[in-house]
């Protein structure tokens, strides 16, 4: 059930693992080498997108988060991942909050949607877009606010110029395809491309036409199904 992937103060002192020390650390906890395969990147992710869901779709009024990103992201000793940090969260509601600057929201540059400080109303496509930001960090261990990342060129932008012929020269060297018995051309054009795409298609400049987190959580889900089956057949 999605509340699993929220943190009670009761479990806070026993998640002490940040997705960000696990992507961009050389080593975690003092061991070395110790890196996020394919399946557990997946399962983060839609983990994630279960826990927006449920904020969006199931709370009332929808809670936005404001501040996604992988420091705000816990993991537990089985790698299921959790959503902290309500710090920025805001609730929406008749009186919509309508940010007048980027110090207005509370999100984290890199993460934030284009449309903040525009004068657009806050919004669950706001979360959308971090989580697409999110989705692409995963699989290419590239920070938004990585060095290369100038002169308008962005993480979402960069990934798209290298969709869909280029995709594999993008992804984390660390992450190999192992998991999937078949060659790497197939575990690319069955999963790669997919999950890319779905980062893509949240990170969108129009807020309006990405979609929304349920639609994004069932394909997640239908993505990471497909891979786990096909892993436990081989």
């Amino acid at each position: 059930m999605a509340w699993f992937t929220f943190v009670s103060l009761f479990e806070l002192r026993r998640l002490q693992s940040r997705l960000d020390r696990w992507l961009h650390s050389e080593q975690h906890n003092g061991i070395p080498g110790r890196v996020l395969n394919f399946g557990q990147r997946i399962c983060i992710a839609a983990d994630v997108a279960s826990a927006l869901d449920y904020v969006h779709n199931q709370l009332t009024p929808p809670l936005i988060h404001c501040d996604l990103k992988p420091e705000n992201i816990l993991l537990d000793d089985d790698m299921t991942a959790r959503l902290s940090d309500f710090g920025s969260a805001k609730f929406l509601s008749l009186d919509m909050f309508i940010p007048e600057s980027l110090d207005d929201v509370g999100g984290t540059v890199g993460y934030m949607a284009p449309e903040y400080g525009m004068g657009y109303e806050i919004s669950v496509g706001a979360d959308a877009y971090s989580f697409g930001v999110l989705l692409l960090e995963l699989l290419t261990r590239k920070r938004p606010t990585d060095d290369m990342f100038v002169d308008g060129l962005t993480l979402p932008i960069f990934s798209e110029s290298m969709f869909p012929e280029r995709v594999a020269e993008i992804l984390d060297p660390r992450m190999g395809h192992e998991e999937h018995q078949g060659c790497a051309e197939v575990w690319t054009q069955r999963y790669i491309v997919p999950l890319i795409a779905l980062g893509l298609s949240c990170t969108v400049e129009s807020p309006k036409d990405r979609p929304g987190m349920k639609d994004v959580c069932a394909k997640l889900s239908a993505i990471r199904d497909a891979f786990l089956e096909h892993r436990d057949d081989d």
